[in-house]
């Protein structure tokens, strides 16, 4: 518990404050235990075998009580799974109050919103026609309560702005939660039939299939994030002075992608791409990458490999995709005096050109051995100065927007090193250069005498 921010447990304070007001019934109102107890059972049964075997959730218990019961009743259905389900994360008991407080609030809304739209007549009446209205509009709200929720917890949490996580969590759960939401409605019929609750469960089987393809997806998942951060820490092992660079390029190139409105899947790929951007400095002699002083052409020509070296690292990780093509080419210039190839315009693939502002912006606003960290306003301002030259015009506008609108707010979980003694300490925000554009101890950036200073090495 003392290692959770303060800020963070009154938020879950608040949040089991708020979720036991969903849990007290209207005036005169009266719970339907004979439905409430057996749901809470198997939904406390379901969501141990959902976590210890496939790394998931049990929703469809919890929907279908939503289309069951009154909304506090369907509320209570969460609190024995929510409050005994395994966790191996410490603070245990914070993070199960947490969940629990979040799942009774989505489960009070989704059954308050069914109920107002009529779904609970149409559940009764087995109208299927009519039905899927009201449980789609409750699926949605769930799904966004239990965003927002999350979204809210992160920011106190890890010091973030609550917009972004929550529109993402809630991006990637309404197509699984949806599924869930259509079994839940399933289970709801077959209640009110003349079958009973019996005929209800047989519903989990296929749910069971799911559960297993999604199993299987999620450990080749936790592959991949194992592959990228083996190769992360391989990096920033060797070139200490750019440690927490992947991951803050990956950000950017992260929020430039959603900016332009690309998919999710091409969000995460260039994620991807920004974090192994620079796995071919693995081939560059370590002396050159620390070097505290101006490459010699010779030394200029074997940086420029790395780029090379990173596609043919990365060349057998076939989930990677268009990542291996950023890898490749985030080193070109729109106007073609780029490397490795001298690729021009349109000719660089996108995702390289993503990547390219994303890591001449944290190069920026970093402290490196040859330069001082900038500030976010002057290393947009340099960006925009060397706009269709040097990057897309496009992805620096994208980069500029969403910072101005949402601030730039770096999240790394590698540690960063001490610097040596003959590194510059970085100069706080009132004291650094505003508009110069050679940082002290400037090194021209390899092959490109006349380029910013905006590219780590």
């Amino acid at each position: 518990m003392e290692a959770v921010p303060a800020r963070a447990r009154g938020y879950v304070v608040c949040a089991a404050f708020g979720a036991l007001l969903c849990l007290t019934p209207p005036p005169l109102a009266w719970t339907p235990w004979w439905t409430v107890l057996p749901l809470a059972a198997l939904y406390a049964g379901g969501e141990r075998i959902a976590r210890r075997r496939f790394a998931g959730a049990f929703y469809p218990v919890l929907l279908a009580g939503a289309f069951l019961l009154p909304p506090s009743a369907a509320a209570l259905v969460t609190l024995p799974g929510a409050l005994c389900s395994p966790d191996g994360r410490r603070p245990s008991a914070l993070r199960r109050i947490r969940r629990a407080a979040h799942l009774a609030t989505g489960v009070w809304a989704a059954a308050w919103v069914h109920r107002a739209l009529g779904g609970a007549e149409a559940v009764v009446d087995a109208d299927l026609p009519a039905a899927l209205a009201p449980a789609g509009a409750a699926v949605f709200v769930f799904c966004l309560v239990l965003a927002a929720a999350d979204g809210g917890m992160l920011a106190p949490a890890e010091r973030l702005p609550p917009r972004p996580p929550a529109r993402g969590l809630f991006l990637r759960s309404l197509a699984p939660v949806g599924v869930h939401g259509l079994a839940g409605l399933m289970m709801a019929l077959l209640w009110r039939s003349p079958y009973g609750p019996g005929a209800a469960l047989l519903v989990l089987f296929p749910m069971g299939v799911s559960w297993w393809v999604f199993a299987q997806y999620h450990q080749e998942r936790t592959a991949h994030q194992a592959t990228i951060r083996a190769l992360v820490q391989a990096v920033d092992i060797k070139d200490g002075y750019t440690r927490g660079h992947s991951e803050r390029v990956g950000q950017a190139s992260m929020m430039i992608a959603r900016e332009l409105g690309m998919d999710e899947q091409r969000v995460e790929t260039l994620r991807f791409a920004g974090i192994l951007h620079d796995v071919g400095k693995l081939g560059v002699p370590t002396r050159l990458l620390r070097k505290n002083g101006p490459l010699t052409p010779e030394e200029r020509r074997v940086i420029e490999l790395h780029p090379e070296y990173g596609h043919e690292i990365t060349r057998g990780i076939a989930f990677l995709g268009e990542a291996r093509s950023a890898i490749l080419h985030h080193h070109e210039r729109m106007d073609g005096n780029g490397y490795p190839y001298g690729l021009a315009g349109a000719q660089i693939p996108e995702s390289a050109r993503v990547v390219a502002v994303a890591d001449a912006f944290d190069a920026m606003t970093s402290t490196r051995s040859y330069s001082r960290a900038r500030p976010v306003a002057a290393a947009l301002e340099e960006l925009n100065r060397c706009a269709g030259a040097h990057f897309d015009p496009r992805m620096v506008s994208a980069l500029t927007e969403v910072i101005t609108r949402e601030g730039w707010h770096p999240v790394v979980t590698a540690d960063t090193p001490h610097p040596p003694p003959q590194q510059p300490s970085p100069p706080s925000a009132a004291g650094a250069p505003a508009t110069t554009t050679t940082p002290p101890a400037p090194v021209p950036a390899p092959g490109r005498p006349s380029a910013p200073q905006a590219e780590s090495r």
